[in-house]
């Protein structure tokens, strides 16, 4: 009977350590999306002033850094695991705690630097007009009518749509995140091939830093994102395909880990380009509202992409989810085509883009130094130029 109460006893214990982590982890997260919204959605825009190229490297640099530990994090975790999980549990907790000043460090140092971001104040109601402290239902009644008009600020924004595609790409399973991992456990793949993938799957995602500054450059952000979510579009397809052919074949999962390997090019360019005409066409005042729904989507994207792998739970039906991905992907692309038919009035110009003739005294690629906008059924501006450097 003693041995039964004390086993009861651990379990409690146990569960009751489950739930604060799973509390801290949600704040932690929390946390995290806030300091995104700032640092990467506004704070960027602010030091980047009107310079595009600037706020195209920008960008590009942060993202490459965030890969970077994305990649070195996991992989240094993973060797020490292999030794002592509770050293590898000790280091994860030291590097973590280590960091937080570092990050602050860096954080003043930027606001201390720009004397711009001091000069952004958030807005603070008159306390004289605050609601009786018992008025709680005052304040409830002012919080839903908060959430609400910030809801149409994203939803009527011209950025909408971009925004909206790249939320959908959160509703996925055909990543190196735990649900593929789990399906490659299971066919029996150890986990440091997997390790490796990733890893190769990072170097992916970090050419995509590189490369998607250049096409931007050269061809226009809004164009660059149709071709980094196409490419997206075909890979996914394919990666699909492979386990519709046979889910528990090994051979067929190694053309889908060979496929979201290479989408992630597609992936990560997408995301640079949708962040950076959501940054550029956002207005300072709305940002931290429309970036605060963005984000709210795409964790409930995430949360389906985990439900959708609950109902389907057995390897052998990965490829449900893994179909209900490249439909996510898709429809993403459709949108997104939409939002550059709108903007543009078109979506293919090859003859502006990619010119054969001399140019310059070059032959290859001519630069398209500004994007078509499409008001009231004319074209305007950019199709001009780049008829002129077309010809």
């Amino acid at each position: 009977m003693t041995h039964y109460a004390l086993l009861r006893e651990k379990k409690v214990y146990s569960y009751g350590l489950l739930a604060a982590l799973c509390l801290l982890a949600a704040v932690e997260k929390l946390s995290a999306v806030l300091n995104t919204i700032a640092i990467e959605r506004d704070w960027v825009v602010v030091i980047a002033g009107d310079n595009d190229d600037h706020l195209r490297q920008l960008n590009s640099q942060m993202r490459r850094i965030d890969l970077f530990c994305k990649l070195v994090g996991p992989l240094v975790v993973a060797f020490v695991d292999a030794a002592s999980t509770s050293i590898a549990i000790i280091v994860t907790g030291a590097l973590t705690l280590l960091s937080v000043p570092v990050e602050y460090f860096a954080i003043a140092r930027v606001h201390r630097a720009i004397p711009a971001l001091s000069e952004l104040k958030v807005a603070t109601a008159d306390p004289t007009t605050q609601p009786p402290h018992h008025a709680l239902r005052h304040r409830i009644l002012r919080s839903c009518q908060t959430a609400w008009a910030s809801t149409k600020i994203y939803t009527h924004h011209p950025a909408f749509l971009p925004s909206l595609a790249l939320a959908l790409l959160y509703l996925t399973v055909l990543s190196f995140a735990g649900q593929m991992i789990t399906y490659l456990l299971s066919l029996g793949v150890n986990s440091g091939t997997i390790a490796i993938l990733r890893g190769v799957a990072a170097v992916f995602e970090m050419s995509a830093t590189w490369l998607g500054p250049i096409l931007m450059q050269r061809i226009g952000t809004v164009r660059a994102g149709i071709w980094f979510i196409n490419w997206q579009i075909f890979c996914v397809g394919v990666a699909c395909l492979c386990l519709w052919i046979d889910a528990n074949s090994i051979v067929a999962a190694a053309g889908t880990v060979a496929a979201v390997i290479a989408s992630r090019v597609g992936l990560w360019g997408f995301d640079l380009s949708v962040q950076i005409i959501v940054q550029e066409e956002v207005e300072s005042a709305h940002r931290g509202a429309f970036s605060s729904q963005e984000f709210a989507l795409q964790n409930t994207f995430e949360l389906l992409s985990f439900a959708s792998t609950i109902v389907f739970s057995r390897p052998a039906q990965f490829k449900y989810p893994a179909t209900i991905s490249a439909a996510a992907v898709g429809l993403a692309g459709v949108l997104y085509a939409a939002f550059v038919r709108k903007r543009r009035g078109h979506l293919v110009h090859l003859s502006s883009c990619l010119d054969r003739a001399h140019v310059g005294g070059k032959r290859g690629w001519s630069r398209v130094a500004q994007e078509v906008e499409v008001e009231d059924g004319e074209e305007r501006g950019g199709h001009e130029l780049e008829v002129r450097e077309g010809e």
